[in-house]
């Protein structure tokens, strides 16, 4: 039985709770994550991958998946140094949830958009009045 958001404790009275919500929903966790899933990259290698993504917002993603064991940093000794990223099984246990995200977002576009243009519809009219 699927569920209910209701059942899922009380998050918002857990700071570390909350922390890594904010990590796994957030976009770039996904998108590091999935750009790892083939096997592991370089910094660069990465960072061209992610169209958009700032070297800064991107050393702060991989930062905080290390940290929580959702990535592993490897240090390749070359000339000059490079840094390889590789997914863990940890973060590959996040496979279905992702994919269950993507289904559902997949699933529910048109209405989403169709919500979107009533919402700017509905304050066009308020702010023309």
């Amino acid at each position: 039985m699927e569920k209910d958001v209701r059942d899922v404790g009380d998050v918002g009275s857990c700071s570390e709770g909350r922390a890594l919500l904010d990590q796994l929903l957030d976009k770039w966790t996904m998108l590091v994550l999935k750009a790892l899933w083939d096997g592991p990259l370089r910094f660069n290698a990465l960072k061209h991958r992610l169209d958009g993504v700032t070297q800064k917002t991107l050393t702060q993603c991989l930062r905080r998946l290390e940290r929580n064991g959702m990535v592993e940093r490897r240090v390749i000794p070359v000339s000059p140094v490079a840094v390889e990223y590789e997914i863990t099984a940890l973060g590959r246990s996040l496979g279905k949830l992702f994919a269950s995200v993507y289904t559902w977002t997949q699933a529910h576009r048109a209405d989403i958009v169709e919500a979107r243009a009533a919402y700017d519809e509905r304050n066009a009219q308020q702010e023309a009045a």
